[in-house]
């Protein structure tokens, strides 16, 4: 399985950029700020009114009850308007929480539109979906939990220190002197439990990459009899993603009730220099009964922010490996598109082309090719030989090291990537389907297809009568990768898909491998009509599909060795010849 890169940014780095995504909806962050001072302002003002409470309830024969009704009364009042605007404090904050996550998948869904095909080849899908789902879901709960406190937490600190200053400010500066070991406290565990968040990040992403390919391939695993190795191998990445979320876990938990320790102190020395204020006769009771719960509530915001390190540690883990992906290389900036690139005759020059997937080694190299328009060029060779490279170098899937590749004289990299493959129909040995209708699946490349156009390519592959048989006929649904149609069938609709399109270009890249004999001789002849006046690559290992090529190209080592028609290279007598002999006295052995 490949191994993702392990490169995560330092937060001090993640999480400004985390946060400009909110940006956007600063109007929506602004109403949070406002609704949290009237929630936190609120929230302080029933202390004071309990304490004028005590003080009138006090005194033995005393008991003032009209005015211990009147407060109380105003005590229900503002625990009920505190309420509703901390209630509103959180629809704004969390709409703001979703609209960014929100943005953040679609930038991640965008990128992989923008990205090289090699960037997606080197990176397990299961990680890249890890990502789009886990991480941002990881980013979701961090974020809710941190701004939500962030807004009511700094409020209430600079509140309720304003309030004790107002009160007393000696004990008020006694309280600041203590608390801040709290956070000293806390940062030290972070720093300690953030490594742990940023690897269960990764191996979460690696478990799914295991799981994708797991289900992918799960007829492969049980024709081999893999079943219990699999199910080693998942558990031990499993167990080690138990043993990182435990140590995370266990790290980030010590910070709580390290803190809450610390603010306990707090509340004890506000206990005893109020007891002696009060004994002093320079506060009252309902004073240092006010006092009490404005220093409970000044260390909330500490203990709170540290129960939820682990989710902020998470987002920002998470954020880490979503930036890491976002910027990845971007394709080569292309020209804008051009309705005239979109009516190509096809003829093709490759000269001096090079090509290697990894600078380290050597595959296409000094590569020349000619090919006229309406042409039909094979191409056949060993494994590894560079067939497909070829014509992922056509289609502009990857790009080349060095050389030139045009088409009617205009090189295709002066045309955008959608002129040029507008121009090619593709049908590859693997079938391209998805979850929907078999028509929608065969107008996938021309959504505007009319019913009469899409039956008439169905019909030219071979493939209506079986539709036609089908429970819905063409509203038949295609359930996900073909998973309900046989090889053969998926591979007819991927015909199909092409013929309708009709492009000036095809490449066949062991198209019919998938098709009993029957059928691949009359799609042969379907692919003869249709390649009539095209220019179209063949990319075949049954020597026998391609006879009638033109020029059948033979490649070796990602060099062209001999070229020329079926009878010339046979009467050649080289490498060609060879392939040919074994397979014919294969067939007849």
């Amino acid at each position: 399985m490949k191994k993702a890169k392990k490169r995560v940014k330092p937060v001090e780095k993640t999480l400004p950029r985390l946060l400009r995504y909110c940006k956007p909806y600063s109007g929506k962050i602004l109403w949070a700020l406002v609704f949290a001072v009237l929630y936190v302002v609120l929230s302080l003002t029933a202390p004071i009114l309990v304490g004028y409470a005590i003080d009138n309830a006090i005194e033995t024969g005393k008991v003032n009850f009209a005015a211990i009704g009147t407060l109380l009364l105003g005590v229900a009042v503002t625990a009920i308007c505190s309420g509703v605007f901390q209630w509103l404090m959180n629809m704004c904050t969390n709409s703001v929480v979703y609209l960014t996550v929100r943005d953040i998948r679609r930038m991640i869904y965008k990128k992989w539109g923008s990205v090289p095909l090699s960037v997606i080849d080197r990176t397990p899908h299961g990680d890249l979906i890890s990502r789009i789902i886990n991480d941002a879901e990881n980013i979701g709960d961090g974020l809710m939990q941190g701004i939500t406190q962030l807004f009511s937490g700094i409020v209430m600190i600079i509140c309720t220190l304003c309030f004790m200053i107002f009160i007393n400010v000696y004990i008020a500066l006694a309280v600041v002197i203590i608390t801040p070991l709290s956070m000293f406290v806390a940062a030290f565990i972070t720093k300690i439990s953030r490594k742990q968040f940023v690897r269960q990040s990764e191996l979460q992403g690696e478990i799914s990459s295991y799981i994708d390919e797991y289900v992918g391939q799960q007829k492969l695993v049980k024709a081999f009899g893999y079943e219990q190795q699999s199910m080693n191998d998942f558990a031990e990445i499993n167990e080690r993603l138990r043993v990182c979320g435990q140590k995370s876990q266990f790290y980030s938990s010590l910070a709580n009730p390290s803190t809450r320790f610390v603010n306990s102190l707090v509340t004890s020395a506000v206990t005893i220099l109020g007891s002696l204020s009060v004994i002093g006769g320079t506060m009252s009771v309902g004073s240092i009964a006010t006092f009490i719960t404005y220093a409970n509530q000044y260390t909330k915001p500490f203990n709170e922010v540290t129960g939820v390190i682990p989710q902020i540690q998470a987002a920002l883990a998470g954020a880490a490996r979503i930036f890491e992906f976002l910027d990845s290389e971007d394709m080569s900036e292309e020209p804008e598109d051009d309705p005239a690139n979109r009516e190509l005759k096809g003829n093709i020059d490759i000269s001096h082309v090079n090509f290697s997937y990894t600078p380290a080694r050597k595959l296409i190299t000094d590569f020349n090719l000619h090919v006229s328009s309406g042409q039909r060029i094979a191409i056949v060779g060993p494994t590894g030989c560079g067939k497909t490279t070829l014509i992922n170098l056509l289609m502009r899937f990857y790009d080349i090291n060095s050389g030139s590749i045009t088409i009617d004289g205009k090189s295709i990299y002066d045309m955008s990537r959608s002129d040029l493959r507008s121009n090619y129909g593709m049908v590859l040995q693997e079938s391209w389907l998805y979850n929907a209708s078999v028509r929608d699946n065969i107008a996938y490349g021309r959504p505007d297809a009319t019913e009469g156009e899409i039956i008439a390519a169905a019909k030219k592959a071979h493939i209506h009568s079986f539709i036609s048989r089908l429970p819905k006929g063409y509203d038949t649904m295609v359930t996900e990768e073909g998973a309900n149609l046989s090889q053969g069938q998926r591979q007819l609709i991927c015909i199909a898909r092409v013929m309708l399109c009709n492009p000036p270009m095809l490449i066949l890249d062991e198209a019919t491998s998938s098709i009993d004999t029957r059928t691949e001789i009359i799609v042969q002849r379907a692919f003869a009509k249709m390649m009539k006046g095209r220019t179209s690559f063949i990319v075949a290992h049954r020597l026998s599909t391609i006879k009638e090529a033109d020029v059948i190209l033979v490649m070796k080592d990602g060099n062209i060795i001999e070229q020329g028609s079926h009878n010339e290279l046979l009467k050649l007598g080289g490498f060609y010849s060879t392939l040919y002999n074994s397979q014919f006295a294969a067939q007849h052995s």
